[in-house]
Order: C-alpha cells, then structure tokens, then sequence
C-alpha cells in the first residue's frame, strides 16, 4: 500500500482525526489526558506514568491514571525511594532520548531477581511495560511509561511496531507541550531529594568509591558479570569488592544490603524534613 492509499483509507480517518486534536492541544494542559486516551485505543495498556526527568534529579510526575488506593505503592514509593533502581531513569541518565523500549530490553540481567524488583515493582502486579522516551529540553527527558498487568506479557509484536512508529509524533506532542507548559514544572525538577542523597552518602565512611560504585549496580539488579561489564574490570574483582562491602557494612546478603539501603534512606528523609 502506497502512501496515497494508507491516506484515502476510510480506517485511517479516525486516527487522523484524533492526531489533529491531538495537535490543537499540544501547548494545552489537557495534553496528557488525551495523549492517555489516544495510546489506551492503540495497545489497551492498564497504567501509564508520565514523567520527567533532568539529570539525576527525583523525576518530576506530569500524569498518571493510578487510583487513591494504589498511589502509595504505584508513584508514592517510586518517587521517594525507587526511582534510582529504575531500568528507565537510568535509560534516561545513560543518553536513551527517542524511541519505543520495553523495560526488559533496558533492565540489567538479574533485574527480576533483584530486591528492587520484589520490593517495588513486582507489588505493582505488572508484567510487561514500555516507555516512550522524548526529548523535550536540551537537559530535560520526558516518559511515557505504560504498564500491562497479567500473567505474562501482553504486548504483540505488532502493538510494539506501532508504538515505535508513532514514538516520534509523541515525541513532536511532548516537546510542544513542554514548551509552553514547562515553565510550571522547572523549580520543582531543580529540587534535590533524599534518595539521590542517601546515594550520595550510603557507606560513605566504609566503603570505597568503587565498591559504592558496585553497590549501586548490584542493587539495581545487576550480575557479578554485569557488573564488571560496566565497570571494565573482571568478574573476580566484583566478587573481592562484595565481600569487603558485606564484611564492612556488617551485612551477609544482598537482601540485607537493600534493607540496609532503604534504612538509610529514611534516615536521610527524616534529616532533611527536620
């Protein structure tokens, strides 16, 4: 089928309507809502969160469809604790600024394994997800993330070639919106929060910047393997760098690291609220 073809289709007409509405609002504070309404028809999704991240600054939340009931778990805990460990924050942080991704091709190898995976993201019920990434500002990144929930992925091969063909008009919606809405959100992405800060400051005195570094990677879901992948050294290293960070932190799993983690990021929280 020829371009003029894939026009003249009488199917076409509705989302070529719903595309100029779209349009029309782009600037608008309702973009968000009908963008959710427009993405629902195409893939069915269960949840969408959108936000937007600059640097390593706590992502700043434009729209979800999350009900009173699930904020805590679903965006709540998220934002206060978990966006650190997330696949597609550190997408974001790695240069990832376009295109369509579900978050297992951008997890780490034992993601599903991890604490992070079981504390957070395993509550929220969801099988698969899929970001749609955006560049909107030269330091700022948007994220479309849509979740599926079920007992396995639920997104066709053909659903996921749709979203990576349209991720550009969403990208061109995003950046409008951003351009004239943006203004409202600046002061609150410049703020710093307790988790990049408990990061920051996690075994500090113990440990080294290297096995703080290691520490980071394990608790985002990262294997020995993986982590000496990113870091350009052998996996023996990793495993002599863990040993010293449990027998420094006191420590005997990894399970015990992340609680430990969590600890001190609460403490972190509860200083910097005082």
């Amino acid at each position: 089928m020829n371009l003029t073809d894939l026009l003249a289709n009488s199917a076409s007409q509705a989302w070529h309507q719903r595309l100029a509405q779209l349009i029309r609002s782009a600037g608008h504070a309702s973009l968000p809502t009908l963008l959710e309404q427009t993405l629902h028809e195409l893939v069915g999704f269960d949840t969408i969160l959108i936000n937007t991240y600059k640097g390593r600054h706590r992502p700043l939340l434009i729209h979800d469809n999350y009900p009173p009931d699930r904020r805590q778990q679903g965006i709540e805990r998220y934002l206060s604790q978990a966006y650190l460990l997330d696949p597609f924050f550190q997408a974001v942080h790695d240069g990832l600024d376009h295109g369509a991704c579900r978050l297992r091709e951008l997890a780490p190898d034992r993601f599903e394994a991890s604490d992070y995976y079981h504390h957070y993201y395993r509550a929220l019920g969801l099988s698969d997800e899929i970001g749609l990434f955006a560049r909107v500002d030269a330091d700022v990144v948007m994220v479309v993330s849509l979740g599926f929930r079920g007992d396995g992925p639920r997104v066709t091969r053909r659903a996921m070639l749709a979203l990576r063909h349209i991720a550009p008009v969403v990208a061109a919606l995003l950046g409008e919106y951003w351009k004239w809405q943006g203004h409202g959100f600046q002061a609150r992405l410049e703020e710093r929060e307790p988790v990049e800060a408990a990061f920051d400051s996690f075994g500090q005195e113990a440990l080294t910047q290297r096995e703080r570094e290691i520490v980071r990677l394990l608790l985002a879901g990262h294997s020995t393997k993986s982590a000496a992948r990113e870091l350009d050294i052998s996996d023996g290293t990793v495993k002599v760098h863990r040993k010293h960070i449990y027998q420094r932190l006191d420590v005997s799993s990894q399970s015990q690291l992340f609680r430990l983690f969590l600890d001190h990021v609460a403490l972190v929280s509860r200083q910097q609220g005082g």
